[in-house]
């Protein structure tokens, strides 16, 4: 059964009030929360809340909460209510936030129509992000190779499938994804939170580092050293409702710090690739993160463990490794130092300075096994009858 929308009334107009519920309530598609004539308290709830519809009586100027609760709570829409509006006010009620206007005294027709657009604008909204995957890499032990298999990774896939890739540095102050690719963009992650408000598709594609050729648009801090800045669970999952409109797929290279910027990120993740090295020290740390994510309530498909840098013969073996972490390996990227020291030192990132080693073919099967499947098959077509059945294996498991 789907998810009902949620109806807050905010007026102090008691017929209005009994005139909406009065309608709403034999509808299968919403229901009504509450009415109140407080800010303070539908503020309070939305906290709480999912999918909201929220009725706002006009007869007041509430242009100034129409524009807080649209900047701070993405999963809402506003329809503001007025007496013989204007054309004046029906452009400044659409400029602070609100979705749809409803003149009062209305007919029941007219609040019917508007209804079910706006249940359309919610759908359209899910069927958005469904179309969107994001991954977030993350370890919370430095210097495990996370920030190279987010770039690589991230590469792959705009090659592969075409689609706009964004690439997103949530390291504020010692991200590498600018050395890795050798870029310096125009504008950093840090401008693009203090813009919030304007955030939209046309915005991101023009000011975010579009690399070389490809479809893949880079988002990282300055490669100037600044103070961090605090970032708010709210500005993080407005900043990534907006991207997930935009791109295709997302991947996310945090820092080690399970602060409340990376954890809304995981929570925000369709996918967490948890990156480990083949060491006790490492894997107790891995072992911890899953421990979390379990607490978090995260499904137990969701962190998927990858294991960078992997020897044939390491004394740890990957059965102990799933012995130990309770979990399948997902993905094992294979160690050769040289390679990867090469494209770093070059600020060119392996897949491209020497594509025929073992650790690119390595990023590009995982990029090709996280596609979608369409883009898997037109891209499986390309290899030999040999690669054909390796790969074909890759996605079965």
């Amino acid at each position: 059964m789907a998810e009902k929308i949620s109806t807050i009334i905010f007026t102090d107009n008691d017929r209005l009030k009994e005139l909406l519920c009065s309608f709403i309530k034999d509808l299968s598609d919403y229901e009504i929360f509450d009415a109140w004539s407080s800010e303070a308290d539908i503020v309070a709830s939305l906290k709480n809340m999912d999918k909201v519809l929220v009725f706002v009586d006009m007869a007041k100027d509430r242009h100034k909460f129409i524009e807080k609760i649209t900047s701070e709570y993405s999963k809402l829409k506003i329809v503001a209510i007025k007496e013989n509006p204007d054309v004046n006010f029906i452009v400044s009620a659409i400029r602070a936030g609100a979705k749809e206007i409803l003149a009062y005294p209305f007919i029941k027709s007219e609040l019917s129509d508007m209804l079910e657009r706006v249940k359309e604008q919610f759908s359209i909204d899910i069927q958005k992000h469904d179309k969107c995957k994001m991954i977030t890499v993350f370890s919370n032990k430095g210097g495990i190779g996370k920030t190279s298999i987010a770039a690589n990774l991230a590469l792959e896939l705009a090659q592969i499938t075409k689609e706009n890739v964004a690439l997103i540095d949530l390291n504020f102050q010692f991200g590498d994804i600018t050395a890795f690719m050798d870029i310096q963009p125009s504008f950093d992650i840090s401008y693009m939170f203090d813009n919030l408000n304007i955030l939209n598709r046309d915005f991101l594609l023009s000011t975010m580092e579009k690399y070389k050729d490809t479809s893949l648009y880079v988002l990282a801090d300055s490669p100037y050293f600044k103070p961090s800045k605090q970032i708010s669970s709210k500005q993080v999952t407005k900043f990534f409702e907006v991207l997930k409109e935009s791109f295709s797929y997302i991947i996310v290279d945090t820092d080690t710090t399970l602060d409340a910027k990376t954890i809304t990120t995981l929570d925000y993740s369709d996918m967490i690739f948890l990156v480990t090295i083949v060491n006790l020290p490492a894997l107790r740390n891995c072992q911890r993160c899953l421990g979390l994510f379990e607490k978090l309530g995260y499904d137990e498909n969701k962190a998927q463990i990858i294991i960078n840098r992997y020897m044939e013969n390491d004394e740890i073996t990957l059965s102990d490794v799933e012995t130990l972490l309770k979990k399948k390996i997902y993905w094992k990227i294979p160690n050769n130092y040289f390679a990867l020291m090469a494209s770093i030192n070059k600020g060119v990132l392996v897949s491209e300075d020497n594509p025929s080693s073992n650790v690119a073919a390595s990023y590009k099967e995982l990029a090709i096994n996280v596609a979608d499947t369409v883009f898997r098959n037109k891209f499986v077509k390309k290899f030999t009858p040999e690669s054909e059945r390796k790969i074909e294996n890759i996605l079965e498991i």
